[in-house]
């Protein structure tokens, strides 16, 4: 870990006075940022943490004056003493790029398509380097390659003159990341660098953001929520709640002892435990994890944060005992093989010879990184796609030959939970249409019973008696995905397939949605198929974990055996590059 120097040893390198941002909004200005004091010095990685919609990224904006031109500011952004705020744009220009640089959440957006990277990267140089720096295009180009060299993507010789869509998704971060030290920026901005990014990339980004910061003496604001990264990778952690700070200290202080209650709570709930020193439940048969609570003062209107665990219910009279679960499966997946044909005609394995099964009542974690075969396999198994060879039996019965009306009881049985609820529910349609459409799909004809059906499962899942009557836009991420559990488990399935229906939520969030996952397993006698590529979560969630790469399953296990006793070294490198899981950082 890097120390920070000492507030008197040289003026901060990036300096936030009582910035406020609001934008305009119906009932008039809706404040995002309200009163931020920040200090950043050279050298120094300092992490602003909090949950969606806290200001976070809108202040990474204000930095290098991004904000839409509605944005009402004030207060005052100082780099280097020079007040961002107050700059003309001329001035503006000068220093974007060159004195302050950013690194976007999402690379594919942030890029242009028509362009290759090396045109991209070369732009930045033209545009950016001081007067004495001026580069004709061969010189540009071979400082394009060597940026690229140094971000360490692979043949940058070659990769230059590709096109964004040509490169996976921690390439294309690479490049940003390039364009983004091109010119040597004192101050580098980085919003959500990884969060799109599997476990190991989203490692290999994190070390060379870090090797870069020690390298060329930068400072560097990095906007994330996730806590385990943090621990691992910032100086100094500002906690972020409802446009105000909250919080703010080193990094071993902030985990260590925490003071104020929401970064308690947010510690708390946070699965990353051995990053956070948080000591809490690690699977789900230990209990639910500890969930926030927010409460508003009634004068002050000021919000409070408490640490609540749920109580948990006893067990159903219908729950099976897992002696049982192991003789009889409710899937057996044998010799599954998925192909896809390319272009050039030559054949993919996307699933090549997977076998595993799912006992009645029972979870299993399914494990592994982008591209590795795992949604190309949830599709199979509700026979979206379908297989080369092999078989899938749900309760004994092949599903791979049957087609049409022979599948349509089966589909019943099986149900999907999506990873992005928003873009998996019809926008067009009030949760109460979603729900009775698939309820009238799969045979319910009285439409009594399936309004009937349909507020039971409201309330089941814990949204509000209004919700049914709404449309998905005016519900928060979380109960997006409540309502996507809803329309799974509306028809009573025996399995359901969770394909990252986590991933995408806040810590908080998170812990509401797994704590929810547990209790309607327990309570309908649920099998799961969870899918993830974040081990900490699959961890809490699953009985038993399987781990795929490149279409094959490598290594399967309970989940606590893969945990501590992992046989294989792609299984091994997938904990490794937990944030956390590697104790410290380069000085």
């Amino acid at each position: 870990m890097v120390t920070a120097l000492p507030r008197t040893a040289a003026p901060p390198l990036l300096d936030i006075r009582q910035l406020r941002i609001a934008f305009p909004g119906r009932a008039g200005p809706v404040e995002a940022v309200r009163g931020l004091d920040l200090e950043l010095r050279r050298g120094q990685t300092l992490a602003l943490v909090g949950e969606s919609g806290c200001g976070k990224s809108t202040t990474a904006l204000a930095v290098l004056r991004l904000l839409a031109p509605g944005a009402q500011v004030s207060g005052r952004i100082l780099l280097q003493g020079r007040d961002i705020l107050a700059l003309p744009p001329a001035e503006l220009r000068a220093i974007r790029g060159r004195d302050i640089a950013m690194v976007f959440q999402e690379p594919m957006t942030s890029l242009n398509p028509v362009h290759t990277i090396g045109e991209q990267i070369t732009e930045t140089l033209r545009l950016h380097a001081g007067p004495d720096e001026r580069l004709n295009a061969a010189a540009a180009r071979r400082r394009a390659i060597e940026l690229l060299e140094r971000v360490r993507l692979p043949e940058p010789q070659r990769r230059i003159d590709d096109h964004p869509h040509h490169l996976s998704g921690g390439q294309r971060q690479r490049v940003m990341i390039a364009m983004a030290i091109a010119c040597r920026p004192r101050l580098l901005v980085a919003d959500e660098p990884t969060t799109a990014l599997d476990v190991t990339v989203q490692a290999q980004i994190l070390e060379l953001l870090d090797s870069l910061r020690r390298e060329m003496d930068m400072g560097m604001l990095l906007i994330t929520h996730d806590l385990g990264l943090v621990s691992q990778w910032a100086d100094r952690v500002a906690v972020m709640h409802g446009g105000r700070k909250l919080e703010e200290a080193d990094t071993p202080t902030l985990f260590r002892t925490p003071t104020h209650s929401y970064t308690r709570g947010l510690l708390g709930a946070s699965l990353h435990g051995e990053a956070t020193g948080a000591t809490q439940v690690r699977h789900h048969g230990q209990g639910p994890l500890p969930e926030i609570r927010i409460h508003s003062e009634p004068v002050t209107k000021e919000a409070r944060f408490t640490l609540f665990t749920p109580q948990v219910a006893s067990p159903p009279a219908h729950a099976l005992q897992p002696a049982l679960q192991a003789t009889v499966p409710l899937l057996q997946v044998q010799a599954l093989r998925v192909e896809h044909i390319r272009r050039d005609a030559s054949v993919l394995r996307a699933v090549d010879g997977v076998d595993f099964h799912i006992g009645a009542g029972e979870t299993l974690g399914l494990v592994g990184e982008s591209g590795c075969g795992k949604s190309t396999l949830s599709r199979a198994l509700l026979r979206l796609q379908t297989p080369a060879s092999g078989r899938i039996a749900l309760d004994g019965t092949d599903l791979v030959p049957l087609h049409g009306r022979a599948l349509r009881p089966w589909r019943r049985r099986m149900q999907m939970v999506f990873q992005d609820p928003y873009g998996s529910l019809n926008p067009r349609h009030r949760v109460q249409d979603i729900l009775d459409a698939v309820l009238a799909v799969h045979g319910e004809a009285s439409r009594a019973r399936r309004q009937q059906r349909i507020a039971a499962m409201l309330d089941r899942v814990g949204l509000p008696r209004g919700a049914a009557e709404r449309y998905p836009h005016e519900f928060s991420g979380g109960q997006r995905q409540r309502i996507g559990i809803a329309r799974a488990l509306v028809v009573r399935p025996s399995l359901v397939v969770l394909d990252e229906p986590v991933s995408a939520l806040d810590v908080s969030v998170q812990a509401q949605i797994l704590n929810l996952l547990v209790e309607l397993k327990r309570d309908f006698g649920l099998s799961y198929l969870f899918i993830s590529h974040d081990l900490s979560v699959v961890r809490y969630i699953a009985d038993r974990v399987v781990v795929m790469h490149q279409g094959r399953i490598v290594e399967s296990g309970d989940h606590g055996q893969i945990w501590h006793a992992p046989r294989h070294a792609y299984t091994r490198s997938l904990i490794d590059a937990i944030p956390g899981a590697r104790k410290g950082r380069p000085g």
